[in-house]
């Protein structure tokens, strides 16, 4: 995917200046490809939640990959590194880019912890990759569906990431307990996956609560719990934005008509299923498979 088509894969939340959120969503069957210019003055933090994702160097002659449940911090100071990214299908990823001197004033009084902000490694290069922890998951999730108004979005984002780096170079991971105390059980997300996984699996006909907990072992209290904080929705409000984005895309393939791409996505009759398109995107199915032709 070349970067015109990356528009429909990158959302760019601008913080403040020198202070910016990336998220990439490549939902579809095929690798996706998107760029971003990034001088030396930045540092960077990217977090797979979904899939893998392949930071590109020096013309595709080096490539660093970042796999599921992974983060890459990258930081030169020496040269540019902007973003060429390959995303591998149904991935998901997670970038925060921040200006080195806006870096430096979060942790000007704990640069001791964080050991390449000391002035020895102020001009050094610094790559590192680790796997991020359950309560960082929850962050990041949260980043990803976010449902705050625009006006809000800046000061929510801001709250999110500084909460995010904190968690990030956080040496005392019982600090951590306490914000989400279910879901810093790794078992307990890893059954929360399995739960999400199973919804989109059958979109057109999704399992029961009931069904769902059993299967993945836990009460349907903990799975309601769970989900919500792992993914900022409820189960079947999870269930329903997938399946009017794969609806959508369906329909953005011009590969179905409308009657069609509502009884794959699980509606049996179509006004059902143009109702439920109309409240999710402000515009029926047909204006909108107009509006693509146009």
């Amino acid at each position: 995917m070349d970067k015109n088509n990356a528009k429909s894969l990158t959302e760019k939340n601008v913080i403040e200046e020198g202070f910016y959120v990336l998220t990439y969503q490549n939902e579809s069957s095929e690798k996706a490809r998107a760029s971003e210019e990034i001088n030396s003055s930045f540092i960077q933090f990217h977090f797979c939640l979904k899939g893998k994702a392949t930071f590109l160097f020096n013309q595709g002659n080096y490539a660093f990959p970042v796999e599921e449940e992974n983060s890459v911090l990258l930081y030169n100071p020496q040269r540019d590194l902007p973003i060429d990214l390959q995303l591998e299908p149904d991935s998901w990823l997670i970038g925060v880019v921040i200006s080195i001197k806006k870096f430096h004033s979060l942790f000007s009084s704990d640069a001791d912890q964080i050991h390449f902000l000391s002035p020895e490694n102020s001009t050094k290069k610094y790559y590192d990759t680790k796997p991020f922890s359950a309560s960082m998951a929850v962050v990041l999730s949260q980043i990803l569906n976010s449902k705050v108004q625009d006006s809000m979005k800046a000061l929510y984002l801001k709250g999110k990431v500084y909460e995010l780096l904190s968690l990030y170079f956080n040496k005392d991971e019982t600090a951590d307990i306490e914000q989400c105390p279910f879901l810093i059980d790794d078992e307990h997300v890893r059954k929360i996956r399995k739960a999400k996984d199973l919804l989109l699996d059958n979109m057109a006909e999704p399992p029961s609560l009931q069904s769902l907990s059993e299967e993945i072992g836990l009460s349907m209290s903990k799975l309601k719990e769970g989900f919500k904080q792992l993914y900022g929705d409820t189960v079947y409000g999870y269930h329903l934005e997938h399946k009017m984005e794969e609806a959508r895309r369906m329909l953005a393939s011009k590969q179905f008509n409308v009657n069609e791409v509502g009884l794959k996505v699980g509606y049996s009759t179509s006004s059902h299923f143009i109702a439920a398109f109309k409240k999710k995107f402000g515009t029926t199915p047909k204006k909108y498979l107009l509006s693509l032709s146009s």
